[in-house]
């Protein structure tokens, strides 16, 4: 019997294919942010509130993606398939997003406003972000002479100058930052000029925040009464007002301030702003963080304090002058010639005590000195040229001390100098000198001022020095319109 033939075994067939589900995460949110973008360019958002957009609002796309993930995994756990993973350009994405979404809240945080005034950058530096468009304007209405006008302006000029007639007279220049003339125009109608009147005081509103964060910057050209006092107070413009009779009171966080051809007081508060101030018939006060700094001119005092960043000059003040910053103290009684401040510098000439200095790192020269004054340095020359003699104090350290006193005037003196040497002209006076000290002790005419002078790790010189003579006056004329400012220094005065 015979066996049965064997039987070939059939093909094996090949194991399923698993099917791995791709997530929809990715597309999702890049389709919202491409509906975002594609808004942007066909005109429906513009780009600056998408851009605050996408800054306050990016964790959105996160938890979009995240439900996204949940909902698969719950439908692939129904179904019993494995859920889909994030996979390479997933994670990619994901990291651009954050990466982005994190420097845009940042940048969204930052102080731009205040970098563009640092840097002085006007709207219209950069028209890439939009065109710039003028707009005119007039305003007219009564105006008492004696009631007071209060100019707020947050970002432009302010001239004040004064009127023919018992009416305020405002010109406006506008300028808006836009994508369209469309846009302009809706903003310049929600930023129209007000003029607003409570009690005795006459309020002018610029009214550059009308249309919120839009860019609109308005000059205005305002004219008054002569006799009416005025408070102005500006973030980012330059200022000047002339012919007034009244006080005239500015606050300017960023621009060039000048006043010229006032009668009553003239306050100025400034925060990075450069002041020229002349023909005062009344006192001057200048506090805050000012930059180029000049007054001439008045008929009253004169009284700073802050910190000055770049130079300051005074000349022809009738009246007491404080100064007070952080690195100097100043008093004259008064001022005939000038005085030039900077960093490293205290230049005068025809001051009339009382005059006291206190200061450091600084070479001083005070020329036509009468009357008594103190004089406190360190790490600087000190030179004094008296005309008339009064009693005196100076304390120097790490510097010379040169004193120009009147040939034939009468003083006692009293002179160490640690670590350095004492000369003088006067034979009268005792003068010794040994290896750590020199001294000079004595009198001259039988009397007279006191003088009492020390120093450290320098020398000390009295020579015979007669009057100086009167510097000439400066012409007269028109006032200077404002110096721009300088690039700010590190150093203060």
């Amino acid at each position: 019997m015979s066996s049965p033939a064997p039987v070939s075994p059939g093909p094996v067939p090949s194991p399923p294919r698993i099917h791995h589900p791709r997530s929809l995460a990715g597309p999702v949110v890049l389709i919202a942010i491409g509906c975002l973008f594609l808004a942007g360019t066909m005109g429906l958002l513009r780009w600056e509130p998408l851009g605050r957009l996408f800054a306050h609002y990016w964790p959105v796309l996160l938890i979009l993606w995240g439900i996204i993930k949940l909902l698969e995994h719950l439908h692939a756990q129904r179904t019993g398939v494995r859920s889909a993973g994030i996979g390479a350009g997933g994670v990619f994405l994901l990291i651009l997003l954050i990466g982005f979404g994190l420097a845009a809240t940042q940048a969204s945080r930052f102080n731009w406003e205040g970098l563009r005034n640092q840097i002085d950058i006007d709207d219209s530096d950069f028209p890439m972000f939009g065109h710039t468009y003028n707009f005119d304007d007039e305003l007219q209405q009564a105006f008492p002479s004696g009631d007071l006008l209060r100019v707020v302006n947050d970002h432009g000029a302010v001239n004040v100058s004064a009127s023919n007639d018992n009416q305020i007279h405002v010109a406006v220049h506008k300028r808006v930052s836009a994508e369209s003339q469309e846009d302009a125009a809706k903003w310049n109608s929600q930023t129209k000029s007000q003029i607003s009147v409570s009690g005795q005081t006459v309020t002018l509103d610029a009214n550059t925040q009308g249309a919120g964060d839009h860019p609109v910057t308005s000059d205005l050209d305002v004219a008054v009464p002569r006799k009416s006092s005025v408070v102005i107070s500006t973030r980012r413009g330059d200022v000047s007002v002339m012919g007034r009779d009244g006080d005239v009171d500015i606050s300017s966080q960023k621009g060039d301030v000048s006043a010229s051809d006032i009668s009553g007081k003239v306050k100025l508060h400034l925060s990075d702003s450069s002041a020229r101030i002349s023909q005062i018939a009344s006192d001057v006060s200048v506090d805050g963080r000012a930059n180029d700094v000049s007054i001439e001119d008045v008929k009253g005092g004169a009284h700073l304090d802050g910190e000055f960043m770049e130079s300051l000059k005074l000349a022809k003040i009738a009246g007491a002058t404080t100064f007070k910053s952080s690195r100097t103290e100043m008093e004259f009684g008064r001022i005939d010639g000038t005085v030039d401040l900077d960093s490293g510098d205290l230049q005068a000439n025809r001051v009339t005590g009382p005059v006291r200095v206190q200061t450091r790192s600084k070479d001083i020269s005070l020329e036509g000195v009468s009357g008594d004054a103190r004089v406190h340095d360190e790490n600087g020359a000190v030179e004094l040229h008296f005309s008339k003699l009064g009693s005196l104090e100076v304390d120097n350290r790490s510097g010379d001390i040169d004193l120009y006193l009147p040939e034939k005037a009468s003083f006692q003196v009293d002179a160490h100098a640690r670590n350095g040497e004492v000369h003088s002209d006067f034979s009268d006076l005792k003068v010794e000198n040994n290896d750590d000290e020199g001294s000079a002790s004595g009198g001259t005419g039988g009397g007279g001022p006191h003088l009492v002078v020390n120093n450290e790790h320098g020398s000390i010189e009295l020579h015979k020095g007669s009057a100086v003579a009167e510097a000439p006056e400066p012409p007269s004329g028109s006032p200077h319109p404002p110096k721009p400012p300088a690039p700010p220094k590190v150093t203060e005065n």
